[in-house]
């Protein structure tokens, strides 16, 4: 069966069209229990998975360990809120490229804010924001994609492989490509997580060596 690398990709930016991130709007204004909770991430997440059939979006247990890590505030009388859904979206989309502790220090800010609603600042403006931030992102992205292929189409053009090999190998030049990309971009994440704590840290100290030397 010979490989058809142009439709492969064609067949990824289709999919990519088909993610479908949750609006601020679409979060319910009720508490959930925990069937609920899952029920509705699963529905409105399930299509941006590996395996839409099978993958599970979120667990009872893997809710509960968010708890213990104190990633998520605990349920009020075993209901979730809006601001649990929000701070659980967070969580989903930056467990595929942080540690648990960088999530910890990201939302750090954000659980100060649980529940807050005198504020302008509360965690539903600062999704809105976050949400309105991802219009107009997918075509660049797509873009990239292109040129990075285009690119890979490049590589053991002056080898001795079939059609078949050559294409394989080509597309593996091709996910070389885009892990070097998500590297570092994550390896930019951690930086910047790492210098905002040092700061935080470095501010911190300064009150307590002022003291000493009054």
């Amino acid at each position: 069966m010979t490989i058809d690398n142009d439709d492969l990709l064609n067949s990824v930016i289709a999919s990519l069209g088909r993610i479908n991130a949750i609006s601020l709007d679409d979060i319910p204004n009720i508490d959930l229990y925990m069937d609920q909770l899952t029920t509705f991430m699963d529905e409105r997440l399930k299509r941006s998975t590996r395996h839409p059939d099978t993958d599970k979006i979120l667990t009872k247990t893997m809710i509960n360990n968010y708890a213990k890590n104190d990633l998520l505030p605990p349920p009020i009388r075993k209901k979730y809120s809006k601001d649990h859904i929000i701070l659980l979206i967070f969580i989903y989309y930056l467990k595929n490229i942080l540690s648990i502790s960088d999530i910890q220090t990201l939302l750090e800010p954000l659980k100060e804010r649980f529940h807050v609603s005198d504020d302008e600042l509360n965690l539903g403006g600062i999704y809105e924001r976050a949400f309105e931030l991802q219009e107009g992102e997918l075509e660049p992205v797509v873009e990239d994609l292109k040129r990075k292929y285009e690119k890979s189409l490049k590589t053991f053009e002056d080898t001795g492989l079939s059609e078949d090999e050559k294409k394989r190998m080509q597309m593996f030049s091709f996910i070389i490509l885009l892990s070097y990309d998500v590297y570092v971009k994550k390896l930019l994440i951690e930086k910047i997580i790492d210098n905002t704590m040092e700061k935080e840290a470095g501010d911190k100290e300064k009150p307590a060596k002022e003291k000493k030397k009054k």
